[in-house]
């Protein structure tokens, strides 16, 4: 009994194999040869005709500048398609179809890539590391090697022996877009894009032998400027099978585009468009009726806020900074291999970006036609700085500093901290960047005084520091439509998140902006802007309006939103600090002087240290003007450098010729200059090659030499040797950075912290 009890269960299990394998095979040959549509209820059949509905794509929207200049556009082409009513049923005469296919294509200069990730000979193996999606779509187990599953398209799909190994193996690959692409009555197969005029035609001369294939007229994205803004523009690219199930229930075909990254992606609603709809019936392998079903909606047409001949003075001010830097260099010695940088303006009445440069940077078209490239140089030119590079924000925080403190009612504008140079704080010993003396915070922020800013810290405590660091919209998105780096703060939480020990000495530390912390130079703009409309913080934007396609017919313009009203408890509160920041701005050299531009500018500088032992600093600045009506709002970093402030006058003279300012009517060609596209390079960096690198300024000297001894004690930070005066170290001796967490990759851009491993036993400016 036991043995026929055993014999019936090994029968029981090959039956239960074999009737699986038969529902896999009815599947496969359901999707491949009848297809989805049946089971959307999306064909009928009536005696020879069949009756199916297809998609209509939508032209995609346009992407302008500011002054309706065309960043993005589309272009006409032609495809090559595979259409599923036209196309053999029977397997066999399909599979002589697609190789015939194949070769035609060849021959033409065009080579089918199939989507099946398994080398082209044998002996197959996978080209990728998780072959899971090919295992499933060919309903094999989940050991199924690359042989079983070309094995399996083989044999299901009755590719016979009378085909050379090569030939089986481009027919499979054919066969299994057909699944991973969802052929279907509804969906064509796309074989080719872009074909030449001439292949157009011969290929339509082909289709009476190779049924099914057929000429369809589509568009393609062309980048007209990919010089302007091309991180935050972005990419369009197909869609992918793991988007795809998701996509579909959006009304997606697997054949369509979808917006990858930048502008694309964050406004795809809009710029995709509603695609139409019409029937179809077939009878004969002809065509008998075409009707529209539902018409197609065109994208909408984005403006941006950004002017796009500021952009690239913008950007030409940044490069030109970081090329002539040797000539300003106070420390030649230790001030090396300065490349890298980025600057953020907006509009301070509304929160609208109006440049972001950042250096290295890329031309959009190159980045189309050479991803690789990208990836391999050094000093990450894919990473938008203004957005996803991360700093400490040295001094510049300090005006965050004084408006906890003032607010919280613990000093007022009269009030005054001595300092002598040296600051003690639970046994170690810190320093300021000169002997202020009797100093009140005005001019504690004009000269960047330490001491002042420590003992505030002090009395403040880490809370009510974090607590108006986030006032000020530090530590969290700004909610930029295409996505920023949120940052972190300096506090017990992030550093126990980051198993990282939390030292009394990091209190003042943080309260000067030189703790391990990251803030963006967006967030940083903002923190300007906010100071500038004395407390009230507007959410960034780049999307000015959205217009529909073709035509000047308004459809909606973005309005400024308020991210946060600071509650102000005392009326002066920002007399005093916006007062010591148009002090600071005295302090510039007279070739890059802010005191002759007819009004005041407000600025505030901090020289961060970064490296594993803080020898190495970082060299940032914010910003407004008018200081007492401010239009505009920046920020700005030089990676490794010193005197980024330098750049200021220039930043606030191409504003004013491109967008007007304090009164002054733009006067700047709403037209954009000639695209200059240098030649790719093996080197360390890439720019964009732009000739538009100078302003409208007048008030340059002859040959400035810029005399270091002032203004380097004045605005840099200077490292503290601590001396211990306990066991138990107030700071401590090495921190270790969060690398794990902030680190440098490609597009999608994920956060870049260029300050690596950092030591935590300095002070600032």
């Amino acid at each position: 009994m036991k043995g026929l009890a055993e014999n019936l269960k090994s029968i029981l299990i090959i039956l239960l194999v074999v009737a699986l394998a038969l529902m896999s095979a009815l599947r496969l040959m359901e999707i491949q040869v009848v297809g989805d549509d049946t089971i959307k209820n999306q064909v009928t059949y009536s005696d020879d005709a069949i009756t199916y509905t297809k998609q209509v794509k939508a032209a995609r929207g346009e992407i302008l500048d500011y002054n309706s200049n065309i960043i993005v556009t589309n272009e006409p082409q032609s495809n090559l398609v595979l259409e599923k009513a036209f196309f053999p049923s029977d397997l066999k005469e399909g599979n002589k179809t697609l190789l015939g296919i194949y070769n035609a294509l060849k021959d033409r200069g065009y080579e089918y890539k199939d989507s099946l990730p398994i080398t082209p000979d044998r002996p197959y193996v996978f080209t990728v590391e998780d072959s899971t999606d090919v295992i499933e779509n060919l309903n094999l187990n989940v050991y199924a090697t690359a042989e079983n599953c070309v094995d399996k398209l083989i044999s299901d799909n009755e590719i016979d022996e009378s085909y050379s190994d090569e030939e089986k193996r481009i027919i499979a690959g054919m066969r299994y877009d057909m699944i991973e692409k969802d052929f279907a009555y509804s969906n064509d197969l796309v074989l080719a894009e872009d074909i030449d005029e001439t292949s157009v035609i011969e290929f339509k001369e082909l289709s009476n032998f190779y049924k099914g294939i057929d000429i369809v007229e589509s568009s393609s994205r062309k980048i007209e400027r990919g010089d302007i803004l091309p991180h935050e523009i972005g990419t369009v690219g197909p869609i992918y099978a793991e988007e795809y199930d998701e996509l579909k229930s959006k009304g997606y075909a697997m054949n369509d585009s979808v917006g990858k990254s930048g502008i694309e992606s964050a406004m795809e609603t809009q710029l995709r468009g509603q695609n139409g709809e019409e029937e179809l019936i077939v009878e004969d392998g002809l065509i008998k009726s075409d009707k529209p079903i539902e018409e197609t909606v065109s994208g909408e047409t984005i403006k941006l806020t950004v002017d796009g001949n500021y952009q690239l003075k913008l950007q030409g001010i940044l490069e030109n900074f970081l090329t002539n830097f040797p000539s300003i260099n106070p420390r030649p010695e230790s001030l090396k291999n300065v490349r890298c940088g980025a600057i953020c303006v907006l509009d301070a009445k509304t929160g609208a970006v109006k440049g972001m440069a950042t250096a290295p940077t890329y031309n959009l078209k190159d980045y189309s036609e050479n991803y690789d490239y990208f990836l391999k140089i050094e000093d990450s030119p894919l990473v938008n700085r203004c957005t996803y590079g991360l700093y400490r924000p040295g001094s510049t925080f300090k005006t965050i500093t004084a408006t906890a403190g003032y607010n919280e009612g613990l000093v007022d504008g009269n009030t005054t901290f001595f300092c002598n140079q040296r600051y003690m704080y639970y046994g170690t010993e810190y320093r300021c960047t000169g002997r202020h003396g009797s100093i009140s915070m005005r001019r504690a922020i004009e000269v960047s005084c330490n001491s002042y800013f420590y003992e505030l810290s002090s009395m403040l405590g880490i809370d009510n520091i974090t607590k108006y660091a986030q006032l000020y919209g530090l530590g969290q998105s700004t909610g930029l439509e295409t996505g920023d780096a949120p940052g972190y703060l300096c506090n017990p939480e992030t550093f126990a998140a980051n198993g990282q020990e939390w030292y009394i000495g990091y209190v003042i530390q943080a309260g000067i902006g030189n703790q391990d912390c990251g803030m963006t130079p967006l967030q940083m703009a903002v923190v300007a802007s906010t100071i500038g409309n004395r407390g009230v913080r507007y959410q960034p934007y780049l999307v000015d309006s959205y217009y529909e396609y073709g035509t000047n017919e308004l459809v909606k313009k973005t309005e400024p939103t308020i991210a946060q009203q600071i509650e102000v408890n005392y009326d002066d509160m920002y007399d005093y600090i916006i007062g010591g920041m148009v002090d600071a701005s005295a302090n510039v050299p007279a070739q890059y002087s802010l005191s002759n531009l007819g009004f005041d500018v407000a600025i505030k500088t901090g020289t961060p240290q970064t490296g594993k032992d803080l020898e190495e600093q970082n060299s940032f600045f914010i910003g407004f003007a008018p200081a007492d009506d401010p239009e505009i709002a920046f920020a700005g970093v030089i990676e490794g450098g010193e005197y980024s402030k330098y750049m200021i006058r220039d930043i606030i003279l191409a504003y004013q010729e491109c967008y007007g300012l304090n009164g002054v009517k733009p006067s700047a060609s709403s037209k954009l200059p000639a695209e200059v596209r240098p030649e790719l390079t093996t080197g360390t960096t890439t720019t964009t090659g732009t000739d538009i690198i100078t302003t409208s300024s007048t008030a340059t000297t002859d040959s400035d030499t810029v005399s270091t001894t002032t203004e380097y004690n004045d605005d840099h930070q200077q490292q503290t040797t601590a001396q211990s005066y306990q066991n138990e170290p107030a700071t401590a001796p090495i921190t270790e950075a969060s690398s794990e967490d902030y680190v440098t990759t490609m597009l999608p851009p994920e956060i870049y912290d260029p300050q690596g491993d950092q030591a935590s036993t300095s002070t600032t400016d």
